[in-house]
């Protein structure tokens, strides 16, 4: 019985206009928990999904993987949160252990018939997900610019602080400079990192880039991006970021990284961390003469539980500054097709998100 009445974006066919229609949500079960959303997250990873361009896309289907909301109910077997609880929500497993199996998905119920909810979803009013994908914050700080750690600021900062693990005095590139970016870019002042160097196509995400920790900045729609990171680091980064994923950017990350001295240090590391999109071409001589290294970043390689607390007390101290990266607001769930246009047309400094009144 779909005890919860809400109303959902749903992914109906790919490439077109999401429906925001009724759905019915059941009461939640064992490590379930019902979570009226405060806000969502309007990330990139969603235009994949509409478009199909990632794998495991289910049609109909509720999409979303950042937010933030309070804890309607939940199901017996939950011990981590309670009714009243402020929270997360977020696509990143709170406590992965190996061996231990995927958590299941939930069910919802749209225009009479029952359908597969996947893992996380967050485009929504009501959302009824493993607590996994739920952790507890704070009662007492924004819900709006938090909605954004679940995904955006777990993969950027995240990519810093856990994948790459930068320290004080390290150089730092960022190829692209979103809403992944500009976290990137953020994690990267908070780690001491000198320089930090952002390269992007659009002035006004670079001039954005700085309020960050962006130290120099690059358009590479007029200027050899690779070329100017080297003359900026002597040399190269000790390590770049790619925030796009692209065809064109990984291969840049690589070549604007330095390389090793032979019996004194290896090379740079280049990190991807946006999506790929496509296959590229790299000059294989770079790995064994250069002792550069690429390698790929997924959730920063977080683990929610240790690392979103220190997300939030950056935040709170300062540090993080969430309420600057969250540029655009829409107050319905009725504008989603309106944001996801907006994204796609690349109109969104940092991040966009939706609030539920």
């Amino acid at each position: 019985m779909m005890s919860t009445k809400s109303r959902a974006a749903l992914l109906v066919e790919f490439n077109k206009p999401l429906i925001v229609d009724e759905i019915g949500l059941g009461d939640p079960q064992g490590e379930e928990v019902l979570v009226k959303l405060f806000a969502t997250g309007v990330c990139h990873s969603q235009l994949h999904q509409i478009h199909n361009t990632i794998p495991g896309v289910r049609i109909p289907g509720i999409i979303g993987h950042e937010g933030t909301g309070v804890v309607i109910k939940v199901g017996s077997k939950v011990t981590h949160l309670k009714e009243g609880d402020h929270c997360m929500l977020t696509w990143v497993p709170r406590d992965a252990k190996e061996d231990s199996p995927a958590a299941p998905g939930t069910q919802f119920e749209w225009r009479g018939e029952q359908y597969p909810a996947g893992s996380c979803y967050t485009w929504a009013e009501h959302a009824l997900i493993n607590e996994q994908f739920v952790l507890p914050m704070p009662n007492d700080i924004s819900t709006a610019s938090t909605s954004i750690v679940g995904c955006a600021t777990v993969t950027g900062v995240g990519a810093v602080m856990g994948t790459a693990q930068v320290q004080k005095g390290q150089s730092v590139a960022v190829i692209g400079v979103g809403g992944v970016g500009i976290n990137v870019i953020a994690g990267a002042k908070i780690a001491g990192a000198n320089p930090i160097i952002a390269v992007d196509l659009a002035d006004d995400k670079l001039e954005f880039a700085k309020e960050f920790g962006a130290t120099h900045t690059i358009n590479a729609s007029n200027t050899d991006a690779v070329k100017e990171i080297k003359a900026l680091t002597n040399g190269g980064a000790d390590f770049a970021f790619d925030a796009i994923g692209g065809p064109v950017t990984t291969p840049q990350s690589l070549a604007a990284v330095r390389s090793g001295r032979l019996g004194l240090d290896r090379g740079g590391v280049a990190v991807v961390v946006g999506i790929p999109q496509g296959e590229f071409t790299i000059p294989n001589f770079q790995f064994p003469f250069g002792e550069k290294s690429l390698i790929g970043s997924f959730g920063g390689s977080s683990h929610p539980e240790v690392n979103y607390p220190q997300y939030i007390n950056w935040y709170q101290k300062g540090e993080l500054p969430l309420d600057k990266m969250v540029t655009t607001t829409y107050t319905s769930l009725d504008d989603i097709n309106e944001a996801v246009r907006a994204l796609a047309a690349g109109e969104i400094r940092g991040r966009s998100i939706i609030t539920f009144e």
